[in-house]
């Protein structure tokens, strides 16, 4: 006997639940693929330089200053050099003198009065296996001014600053990444730079001996650095300007500051930064080490993202694989209603498998030939599968270029959902709202109850029935 309409529609929910396993599966693959896919970014990243950044400038002005120390000291017989003994108790005799001595106070740590940084970056990609990992090359050149009179005011009274001693200190994220050039420039004179050491792992970095160039002369720091996945900075003086440009067409700007200005297209970016003193809410002048809470509180940077990468989008494939192989068992229902022969539940099992291994295959495909190119490759397989399993075995002769146009529309705008990344889900809201559409128009003749059963007969109350006369 041939099944209800209705208890078709109840099978095929049910199988379309069952898919949601298959589908599972085949996301977990995408993801450990994914994490695979993460390790390797971070290896090759490691190994071109990591993440790089830039710290707080400081100069680090010793200190130190003229005391008078009081003390007691035996006192000592001018002839014999001998110590005199009090001669009722027996004990040395002492005396209260007062000298003075220099003693090392804390250094004061000095903020510029101007800091303005350019850093330009090109960018190229590296390669691991099947993966590419974009890395970037930089040149960071950065102008200080430091004020005399900031100093003045962080010293007590009886302090003297020993500026013969002044030391630069620029912190770096990751030492062994610098390359190329690495210099510092007070006017047309060249400083020697050194590892800053002391301060622990976060102060790492770079510094110089500046002694009186360091109030008298605009110094000049150039750098150069590799790096991976993102880059950062800390802002740190009286007015601080900061200017990034890069190739890179997808930044990704984080942290305590966006920027002010910003440019972005194809060819890249250029963002700038003008950061007052004030906007910090921190000291300018210390006589304690801040730069890790500089660090904390005002470092920002960008990251070198790669937008709506393919295995996020085969994973949202699958968030959907099931929203999709619902309107794939739908579509089927409806073509082969009229038929003799309905569909058996193990051939919607068969369509929903093969829907399945569809973001498999993509995945496959696109970690050697690309997204685009994959999508096309894995959507034509399956939609040709499918579409020839319903001409040759399910038999729906004209019915089956109905079959094939359904399933090309649902893939095409399974497609444009997945590349309008901002607007996914309104466009997989749409797209779900004019399947339900469809499917309630198309089912508009159907009979859901049996026609000989009246309306009331669902109303009536037990033990209503009249006796027949």
């Amino acid at each position: 006997m041939k099944t209800s309409f209705t208890l078709r529609l109840i099978i095929i929910g049910l199988l379309t639940c069952l898919m949601s396993i298959p589908l599972f599966f085949a996301s977990e693959t995408i993801n450990s693929r994914a994490d695979y896919s993460r390790s390797t970014i971070q290896s090759v990243s490691r190994d071109w330089g990591g993440a790089q950044s830039i710290g707080a400038p400081m100069l680090i002005v010793p200190v130190t200053a003229r005391v008078n120390r009081t003390s007691k000291i035996d006192v000592v017989d001018p002839v014999t050099g001998l110590v005199q003994l009090d001669p009722v108790t027996g004990k040395p005799l002492q005396k209260v003198v007062t000298r003075t001595v220099t003693e090392h106070r804390n250094p004061i740590y000095l903020a510029p009065a101007t800091y303005d940084l350019t850093v330009s970056s090109v960018t190229e990609e590296r390669h691991r296996g099947l993966f590419h990992v974009p890395v970037y090359k930089s040149n960071a050149v950065a102008n200080l001014t430091f004020a005399k009179t900031d100093l003045d005011k962080a010293l007590r009274r009886g302090e003297i600053p020993i500026i013969a001693q002044t030391t630069l200190r620029v912190p770096l994220g990751v030492m062994r990444s610098l390359r190329g050039e690495a210099s510092l420039q007070a006017g047309n004179k060249s400083l020697a730079l050194e590892a800053a050491t002391g301060g622990g792992s976060q102060n790492q970095g770079v510094s110089a001996s500046v002694g009186q160039h360091a109030f008298n002369t605009p110094l000049t720091l150039t750098l150069g650095f590799n790096g991976a996945q993102k880059f950062q900075v800390t802002p740190y003086g009286t007015a601080t300007r900061i200017a990034l440009k890069s190739d890179w067409p997808h930044p990704s700007f984080f942290g305590a500051f966006l920027p002010d200005n910003s440019t972005i297209d194809e060819t890249g970016f250029d963002s700038t930064w003008t950061i007052p003193h004030l906007s910090l809410g921190l000291p300018l002048t210390s006589r304690e080490d801040i730069a890790h809470d500089v660090r904390n509180q005002a470092q920002f940077g960008v990251s070198y993202y790669q937008p709506n990468d393919f295995y996020q989008k085969a994973f949202r494939a699958g968030r959907y694989g099931l929203l999709f192989t619902a309107l794939t068992f739908l579509t089927v229902l409806l073509i082969e209603r009229r038929s003799s022969t309905p569909v058996h539940p193990i051939q919607y099992i068969f369509i929903g498998l093969a829907q399945s291994l569809f973001v498999v295959l993509m995945v496959a495909l696109a970690e050697q030939i690309g997204f685009a190119s994959a999508y096309v490759g894995a959507s034509a397989a399956t939609i040709g599968l499918i579409t020839l399993y319903g001409a040759v075995v399910l038999k729906l002769g004209q019915r089956t270029f109905a079959l094939g146009g359904a399933l090309s529309a649902i893939y095409g705008i399974l497609y444009m959902i997945l590349q309008a990344e901002d607007l996914a889900l309104l466009a997989g809201s749409i797209f779900a709202f004019a399947a339900l559409a469809i499917a309630m128009f198309a089912t508009r003749n159907e009979t859901w109850s049996n026609p000989n059963m009246p309306t009331t007969t669902w109303f009536k109350k037990k033990g209503s029935e009249q006796p027949a006369t």
